[in-house]
């Protein structure tokens, strides 16, 4: 039988490759030894004639290296990737790996992984399925458990998130104005003229509050980082309604951040309001901040937001209204006081 690879040698180098007799292609064995080269040929030989063979070949060799390899499956992934993880992105991750996508590939061990089992997943999940598959595949790969990538990187589905968009001033005032809720009517109002996240909002303390400096600051609970905001009369109005010692909200900070969702959006139907979340409020500050000229450091303070592109992201919906040049500029001129210098005697 003839075999599909050759053997060669190149005189300049003196390096050893292989000729594929099947599509013509050559590859380097990246040795100058003939004895190693001439096992390598063979076992690319071997592995093409009897690719069974060399399956069973290849797990005894992972299996002396490591007994449990040909035991794990995607399961067990899952579980101990979660270990990893506290608070709530110990929740998220746990309701992510609840997906019925993920139910075929569970049983599947690690090492008989074929790329179609990824496929099937991403073809019967959604956008989030996408992005949890990854870091599985991922973390599966960085603890050596899984050989080789199932999926090289650059053929992974782009991943398309749904579009979001600030909450405007008018949907605000129809959700507001029927909540019964004094408490939530109050953290509403407190998410459209701080923007911070829900979260942080609903955290917040007597003791975040500087009255003589007229600033609230916090520790974000996403990244850690400080985030300080000054505030004027209609926000120390608001303020002063709270409870003066412990918690501004007492009873909404001890719902999940699911809960507080699920209220805002009953609330956003019941009005016929679509398409905004919680968060719609970061991305309505932001906005709102640039295109009143609010300078964009302090508002990159305001938000908590460690990097300048981040910040520009929620921002850049807004709609600057931008003057003529020569109107600007005949305005700047105006401003201009002439300055005249006395000439001295001599």
């Amino acid at each position: 039988m003839k075999q599909r690879f050759r053997l060669y040698r190149r005189k300049r180098g003196g390096r050893f490759y292989l000729h594929d007799g099947l599509t013509g292609k050559q590859e380097s064995l990246t040795t100058c030894d003939r004895k190693e080269a001439s096992r390598l040929l063979h076992a690319k030989n071997e592995a093409q004639d009897q690719p069974a063979i060399n399956l069973q070949i290849a797990r005894a060799y992972l299996a002396a290296s490591d007994p449990h390899i040909a035991t794990r499956d995607w399961q067990f992934v899952m579980v101990e990737t979660a270990k990893l993880k506290k608070g709530s992105t110990h929740e998220r991750w746990e309701r992510a790996m609840r997906d019925k996508a993920f139910d075929d590939l569970r049983p599947v061990p690690i090492l008989e992984t074929r790329p179609e089992h990824f496929l099937r997943v991403l073809e019967s999940g959604a956008v989030c399925t996408n992005i949890f598959l990854r870091r599985l595949h991922n973390f599966a790969l960085d603890m050596t458990w899984l050989p080789w990538p199932v999926i090289p990187k650059r053929r992974w589905p782009q991943i398309t998130f749904k579009e979001k968009r600030a909450i405007t001033w008018k949907e605000h005032q129809d959700i507001v104005a029927g909540e019964s809720n004094v408490e939530l009517r109050a953290y509403y109002e407190l998410l459209w003229q701080l923007g911070g996240s829900q979260t942080d909002m609903a955290s917040l303390t007597s003791e975040n509050i500087d009255w003589t400096g007229r600033t609230i600051s916090y520790a974000r609970m996403k990244t850690g980082g400080q985030a300080t905001i000054h505030f004027g009369d209609t926000v120390a109005a608001l303020l002063r309604e709270r409870p003066a010692t412990g918690h501004l909200f007492p009873q909404i900070v001890r719902w999940k951040e699911s809960d507080r969702g699920k209220a805002f959006i009953r609330r956003c139907r019941l009005v016929g309001v679509s398409g905004v979340s919680l968060h719609s409020y970061r991305y309505a500050w932001a906005e709102r901040a640039k295109t009143c000229g609010y300078p964009e450091r302090f508002a990159q303070e305001a938000l908590g937001h460690g990097s300048i592109a981040v910040h520009r992201a929620y921002a850049r919906k807004a709609q600057m209204k931008l003057p003529a040049l020569e109107e600007y500029e005949r305005e700047f001129q105006q401003k201009v006081v002439p300055v005249h210098f006395e000439k001295k005697a001599v």
